[in-house]
């Protein structure tokens, strides 16, 4: 958006919030005694709410920001922002009407002197020339100068008012502290399950067959001894292969010895598919941080290897001030959803660390799985 289209869509707003000053005048002045009776409060309260979030959305639109204003509007803090909006809306109106009324008259000077007859008495000389279009030129930049900053002032307001207070922001805060509890607990319990699915239906069955075997061979010929000694050896071999992965999934012991890039280093290796790495992290992050950066590495290249038939995986971790940065795409079939069990867990992982995890995955690909961590 160009500068130009810029200003005009705000002094457009601050226009708009002239009208919708008066708007909020005439509701407090008409609804006001009605805060006084506790049957007409409720409908003061919610009236004042509505009022106040369409305004917002007139800030949000119109007079732009860094950032939307958004978030739930207590009925207080909605009736005190239409009373601040009322002299705040009438300066911009005022200010408005007077550029209008300057802008006329210039026009009308330069309309006069062009058809030869002065105006108001005041003829077309080079000194009055001058001097109309000189306090002209100032005074248009005084009056745009006014604007910006009632339009400045609008949203100042309504990034102070306009948001949850002090006691909603605690509230929330203490609401996703027991959420984030809550998903830990289910995170723990699901994890716990899928280590006993995995020693259930992979060493357990090994090691009640290594005992099958050891069994026969007390009891057959001696010349099948042999033979059932070696299939026991193998078996052994095999039971002690998943005994392995599962304490690898559990927790890799890579992650303590050289922290995240040796234990990512170790994921990339052990994929049947090529894992490119690209991993900065500068001070090295506690060892939460470490663990759930981990595990989503792990799996989301485990996801693109079995699920979305993936050639190439692309992980990314690095650290930009206060946050850790993963990403790891992959070029697989997508489709991948975001409610699956493995990609659920994830991110109850991510959440207890206050962090954000998100999943974007058309069908047909790419897969792209992207988590923000807060080191600091």
């Amino acid at each position: 958006m160009t500068f130009l289209s810029r200003s005009l869509r705000e002094i457009f707003g601050v226009l708009v919030g002239g009208l919708t000053a008066i708007g909020g005048l005439v509701f407090l002045v008409g609804a006001g005694p009605l805060a006084a009776v506790p049957a007409g409060r409720g409908g003061f309260r919610a009236g004042a709410v509505r009022l106040a979030v369409f305004d917002r959305a007139r800030v949000n639109q119109l007079l732009g920001g860094p950032a939307p204003i958004e978030g739930e509007v207590e009925p207080g803090r909605a009736a005190a922002y239409l009373a601040l909006r009322v002299p705040a809306g009438l300066l911009g109106g005022l200010l408005a009407l007077l550029y209008a009324y300057g802008a006329g008259t210039v026009v009308l000077l330069i309309v006069g002197w062009f058809t030869g007859r002065p105006v108001d008495g005041i003829e077309p000389s080079p000194l009055n020339v001058v001097y109309i279009l000189g306090a002209a030129a100032v005074l248009a930049f005084l009056g745009l100068q006014g604007l910006f900053a009632v339009g400045r002032m609008d949203r100042a307001l309504a990034a102070r008012l306009l948001v949850p207070g002090a006691r909603a922001g605690y509230e929330r805060r203490i609401a996703e502290l027991s959420s984030a509890r809550a998903e830990v607990v289910i995170a723990v319990d699901a994890e716990r399950r899928r280590i006993e699915r995995d020693l259930h239906d992979g060493v357990q069955q090994r090691l009640v067959a290594l005992g099958m075997l050891i069994g026969r061979a007390r009891r057959a010929d001696p010349g099948r001894v042999p033979e059932l000694l070696r299939q026991a050896h193998d078996e052994a071999a095999d039971a002690l292969v998943e005994l392995r992965e599962v304490a690898w999934r559990v927790f890799p012991a890579a992650l303590d010895a050289g922290g995240l890039p040796a234990a990512l280093e170790t994921v990339a290796d052990r994929s049947p598919v090529r894992v490119r790495l690209d991993v900065d992290l500068g001070d090295r992050p506690v060892s939460a941080v470490e663990t759930v950066a981990y595990f989503v590495v792990c799996e989301a290249v485990t996801n693109a290897v079995k699920h979305a038939g993936a050639a190439a995986i692309d992980v990314t971790v690095h650290r930009t001030g206060d946050e850790l940065h993963v990403r790891v795409g992959d070029d697989g079939g997508g489709g991948a959803d975001p409610a699956g069990g493995g990609l659920t867990g994830l991110a109850r992982r991510v959440s207890a660390l206050d962090g954000r995890l998100t999943v974007r995955s058309p069908a047909g690909g790419p897969t792209t799985v992207a988590a923000v961590l807060p080191c600091g």
